[in-house]
């Protein structure tokens, strides 16, 4: 192995010139040690020749393999495999791009946790993308404590003597799925897996024409799906024993390869083919369905599960599932210390009329989407519902407010919000007991959610200094009063008096007393602060990150200026209050007898 280079991009290239251009230079920018090897599957459309300019171009860095057309990706990929020589390769294909950091991230990730795998962060453009496991970084995650294995294609960074070692190749025979195979093989024996989610690496594009293989009419055929699945099935179950974990990754295969083809595809297949379908999917069903899978079904597979042999439930169960959540937020208002919601929700399409079972708020926690809870709403009278929410009850965080409509037991979810009475706004941030919970419409969607403690939101209040003056050993004695959504927060939400140096940003934080009924006392010995120019905020514990409070002021409660030598330095500090909003800083400046006279003579 030449440890010259960090990743060898692999790219097979068939009949994709007017996409290729992207793609290469996308590689070419990464700053890494690299080499891209791009295997020309027999292209005809120029695709050969513009690659041969770019290795000549790019000679020691671009490598071009010319064959013969071999009709899947997987034969093109393994060619790469063979002419790669970094200690990681990842897969790109042509028509899709990298982002310019993409795998210096990966790479560093990599290195710094001895990673077998990167996920980097996937983004679509025109088709779908993984997006459960991109919910942040992380430096080490486990396949069962985590939904990596969610993410089955190819496009990750593979330790490459990973994959030397333990001759883990793609499937040549397959048209689509190939990349199924090899990164289920992959996961099996990776010792660390790690995820990059804050940037994105990896653009997964449509052809504005069609062409590429996975937007091809049949390229996800039911039946074929169903049978191509079970190789991959078979090569984690040969390698993880029953337990947890194979019933972890076995759900995620009835989840998104098995009871998905009982949707849309199902839908739009003849009464022959539907029998055909819910047949292989029973015969998956008997062969791997585990009662540890069956526990965790959502309630449209368990529902579907228990209709396998009845092609006319399954259909009704389908048009549920593809039925669009008509629903409007009507009033969102305080009562007390609830956070009552209102609107209405119904079900469309082929459900349209039909009497739902019952409505319900279900509460996401947005960096934990598995965490859930559930919120019965009852009927207000009027073919709405009226659900009350206590934020007491929900952990710190931010919480995603979504409707759930139930029919037949499936239950089908959507955000509300979006779409609300005209002139509707939310209601104001409250202190619910210690804990500060700001309802609010997202930025983007403009959907209700709530913020329980201000991880996203800035807290509204004020801290407000009442008097000073100044106290043995050049001390600044402050009296003030604290209000957060226009209420007095508890003597124990005070955690300190923090001074900031305006240019530097260094921070020192001295004690404060917190007080009943929101006032607060502090004795800062700023008379120790480096010379500079220092803002005063209040720090609060509102049940979430810590709250930071400008100080405010007006000149006359400011104590004024005061000098002293300290030892053959004299130090001054001068308390102040700002132009404009008035806010508490003070001026600190240390002088010498030197400095002194240098300013005389000038």
């Amino acid at each position: 192995m030449d440890d010259g280079v960090d990743v060898s991009v692999v790219i097979p290239a068939h009949d994709c010139r007017a996409y290729l251009d992207r793609s290469l230079t996308s590689a070419l920018v990464q700053r890494v040690k690299k080499e891209i090897v791009v295997v020309d599957d027999g292209s005809t459309d120029g695709t050969a020749e513009l690659l041969d300019l770019y290795a000549t171009y790019h000679r020691g860095v671009v490598k071009v393999v010319h064959q013969e057309h071999s009709g899947s990706p997987g034969g093109p990929r393994n060619v790469g495999l063979r002419h790669a020589t970094g200690r990681y390769v990842f897969f790109c294909d042509a028509d899709d791009y990298l982002g310019d950091e993409a795998l210096e991230r990966m790479v560093a990730m990599a290195d710094r946790n001895g990673s077998d795998i990167v996920l980097g962060k996937v983004v679509g453009h025109g088709r779908r993308a993984p997006a459960s496991m991109f919910r942040r970084n992380a430096e080490r995650v486990s396949l069962l404590d985590s939904s990596v294995y969610n993410s089955l294609s190819c496009y990750k960074l593979f330790r490459r003597d990973l994959i030397e070692r333990h001759d883990i190749r793609f499937d040549e025979k397959l048209l689509v799925g190939e990349d199924m195979l090899f990164t289920v093989h992959a996961y099996c024996h990776a010792e660390t897996i790690s995820v990059v989610a804050d940037y994105d690496c990896y653009h997964l594009m449509a052809r504005p024409d069609g062409t590429s293989i996975m937007q091809r009419e049949g390229s996800r055929d039911p039946i074929a799906w169903l049978a191509m699945v079970r190789g991959p099935i078979e090569l984690m179950a040969a390698h993880v024993p029953p337990g947890p974990l194979r019933d972890h990754l076995l759900r995620r295969h009835f989840k998104l390869d098995a009871f998905a083809q009982l949707g849309e595809a199902f839908l739009a297949s003849g009464e022959v083919r539907r029998k055909d379908i819910a047949a292989e999917v029973a015969a998956l069903c008997d062969e791997w369905l585990t009662p540890g899978v069956r526990e965790t079904l959502g309630s449209a597979d368990a529902q579907r599960l228990a209709a396998l042999g009845d092609i006319e439930r399954l259909v009704r169960l389908a048009d549920i599932e593809a039925a669009t959540v008509h629903r409007r937020l009507t009033g969102v208002r305080w009562e007390g210390e609830r956070l009552v919601v209102t609107g209405t929700a119904a079900l469309g399409g082929a459900c349209s009329g039909a009497e739902h079972d019952g409505v319900a708020l279900v509460l996401r926690a947005r960096n934990e989407p598995s965490v859930e809870l559930v919120l019965p709403a009852e009927h207000d009278g009027a073919g709405g519902f009226v659900a009350r929410i206590n934020p007491a009850e929900l952990p710190s965080g931010v919480w995603d407010i979504n409707v759930a409509v139930e029919l037949e037991g499936v239950l089908r979810q959507a955000r509300l919000g979006a779409l609300r009475e005209r002139d509707l706004l939310c209601p104001t941030p409250r202190l619910v007991g210690d804990v500060v919970t700001l309802p609010y419409f997202t930025r983007v969607g403009g959907n209700l959610s709530i913020d329980v403690g201000g991880h996203v939101l800035s807290v509204p209040g004020s801290a407000r200094i009442t008097r000073t003056r100044w106290a043995f050993g050049h001390r600044l004695v402050l009296d003030g009063q604290i209000t957060v959504t226009g209420a007095a927060p508890a003597a124990s939400a005070v955690r300190g008096l923090v001074w900031r140096e305006r240019s530097s940003g260094t921070e020192r934080v001295e004690r404060v007393t917190g007080l009943p009924g929101g006032g607060f006392a502090a004795r800062p010995a700023i008379g120790r602060l480096t010379p500079g120019t220092w803002d005063a905020y209040l720090e609060l514990e509102l049940g979430g990150p810590p709250a930071r409070f400008r100080i405010e002021t007006v000149p006359q409660h400011v104590a004024g200026p005061r000098r002293w030598w300290h030892g053959a330095v004299l130090r001054s500090v001068r308390p102040y209050a700002t132009s404009g909003k008035g806010r508490l800083s003070t001026v600190v400046r240390a002088l010498t007898p030197r400095t002194i006279i240098r300013r005389i003579l000038a």
